[in-house]
């Protein structure tokens, strides 16, 4: 890689003869003429390495090397100097700089000491960016996808996690919304807070309210003491509220309060407690239809609506299915301790053609069973559930009314080069286009895999 090397001295032939050595040696030149220059530099640009004259009027170089020292501590700065300063080059090595280098300058040894501080920079680069490779596999450790829409939805929770608006995420059952939930939790500047889940649908409308914003002892028949609610329990942090559309009007009303004044009672109870809480929510309704039908409260919808991240079921982003086959497979696999090394062209074509009315959750549970039925190393279609693996003897697939041609082109070819075990030329016979053709809509269609 190329790096941005910046030489600062008052001296025009010093400064530019450097700036030449430095590019023929392949590196980006940066070229300032006093102290004051080279900052604006450090402070606008990428700059990797900074070269400094030690004695420069206005901004020295011992002021620049602290400044950059201070708002850039992975930049090394070497020092230029004079024979009779080295006394106060030796202290700059003792505020922070990486070496120095007496005039004249012997270009040799610039060569060479540039080399190393830039192999130090490089080190410092690469260990961030596997830092934040490995930050965003946390923050995303269980979501699967590459699809536009999946991209797309990454790209949304980056940008609403770190802010304080509260979400509320739609799609289907089974499509992954408490997984979305946790990586805007995570992400977020409460991500170390407490994060509390609270199913909405699993709880009667008796015990919904109790469990939200807890209850006095005595407040109802079985009250026999105390209980702090999920809110409370949630204060600094966020609570993630799943099925928001199943609470009743009465609950509605209490968490209408809490989005707008921070504050609630519990159950039976006179004290007015005060709550920091971020609200996550879901929901698989359509909730202006719920809204339109008097079960939904409109202004609850939309404190909750800031932001909306609606998951597309699996059926519209197919392209997803081969990673989420791949890692169901290796964990499975794993779990029970089979070698399984992947899946036949038929059952490879019958998961594919498949409409996943369950979506996600649904494939799990199949390539579960699909793991533990597999009496080989390879995937049958018999190894899968019947309602998968229904009709696929035959040398068709399915594809759902009202599918766009684009999507219906892509399945076909998708299904087609299965069926003829990843054979290009086999597939474009039968499909009858050039080969050409079909490599342009493989590469249109991300089908690379």
């Amino acid at each position: 890689m190329k790096f941005n090397v910046l030489v600062v001295d008052d001296e025009k032939n010093i400064r530019e003869g450097l700036g030449r050595a430095l590019e023929l040696d392949g590196h980006n030149v940066l070229l300032a003429a006093d102290g004051e220059e080279a900052l604006g530099y450090v402070n606008d640009e990428d700059v990797d390495l900074v070269i400094a004259d030690l004695k420069m009027p206005r901004v020295s170089g011992e002021e620049v090397l602290r400044s950059v020292a201070g708002s850039h501590p992975t930049v090394p700065v070497i020092i230029l100097t004079g024979h009779g300063t080295i006394e106060t080059a030796v202290k700059a090595m003792r505020d922070g700089a990486y070496d120095f280098l007496t005039k004249p300058v012997n270009l040799d040894r610039l060569s060479l000491l540039v080399k190393r501080a830039l192999q130090t920079r490089e080190l410092v680069l690469q260990h961030r960016a596997l830092q934040d490779e490995v930050s965003k596999q946390r923050q995303f450790r269980n979501i699967i996808g590459k699809s536009n829409a999946m991209r797309k939805i990454f790209e949304v929770v980056q940008q609403v996690a770190p802010t304080k608006a509260s979400v509320l995420i739609t799609g289907e059952s089974g499509v992954g919304k408490e997984l979305i939930a946790d990586a805007v939790h995570n992400l977020s500047q409460r991500g170390e807070k407490p994060f509390i889940k609270v199913h909405c649908a699993a709880l009667s409308e008796s015990l919904l309210e109790s469990e939200l914003f807890g209850h006095e002892k005595g407040s109802f028949t079985g009250a026999i003491a105390r209980k702090r609610g999920r809110f409370e329990l949630a204060n600094t942090g966020s609570i993630f509220l799943d099925e928001i559309g199943e609470i009743n009007q009465a609950v509605q009303i209490k968490i209408l309060r809490v989005l707008q004044e921070k504050r609630f009672e519990r159950v039976g109870g006179e004290e007015t407690l005060d709550v920091d809480v971020r609200i996550i929510s879901a929901t698989n309704k359509d909730l202006k239809v719920e809204i339109a039908s008097g079960a939904f409260r409109e202004d609850l919808y939309y404190r909750l609506n800031v932001v909306n991240i609606h998951i597309p079921p699996l059926r519209e982003r197919k392209e997803d299915i081969p990673l989420l086959i791949a890692a169901f497979l290796k964990e499975f696999a794993h779990e029970i301790g089979k070698q399984i090394e992947g899946l036949d062209p038929k059952a490879r074509s019958a998961l594919y053609s498949y409409s996943w009315p369950g979506n996600v959750r649904e494939l799990r549970n199949c390539i579960e069973s699909a793991v533990v039925m597999c009496k080989g190393n390879i995937i049958t279609v018999d190894d899968l559930p019947p309602s998968v693996g229904i009709d696929t003897d035959g040398n068709y697939i399915k594809i759902d009314l009202g599918a766009s041609l684009a999507d219906a082109e892509k399945e076909i070819i998708r299904s087609t080069l299965s069926l003829n075990k990843g054979n290009k030329s086999k597939t474009a016979e039968m499909l009858g286009i050039g080969r050409k053709t079909l490599h342009r809509k493989i590469a249109e269609y991300r089908m690379e895999d």
